[in-house]
């Protein structure tokens, strides 16, 4: 399924990041991946795909690591 119209922009900190993937199980858009590479820490975080975030947040709030995830809302331009 092709992701929908950009509501949000989702930012991690791959060196917050600790790979339990608890953020993509619970986006409903599903547009967060783990990626191959390690971080600093040696674990593999989780990315943003680029397009579809809704910005509902559940990533955020599920997210144990704080300042590992930001969400930011799109305003529509008037």
């Amino acid at each position: 399924m092709a992701p929908g119209p950009d509501r949000g922009r989702l930012v991690v900190n791959t060196d917050e990041c600790k790979g339990c993937l608890l953020c993509v199980s619970v986006c409903p858009p599903k547009v967060i991946e783990r990626v191959s590479v390690l971080n600093r820490q040696g674990y593999h975080p989780v990315a943003y795909k680029g397009a579809g975030c809704t910005a509902c947040g559940f990533c955020f709030y599920a997210c144990p690591e704080p300042g590992a995830i930001t969400i930011f809302r799109l305003v529509k331009s008037a």
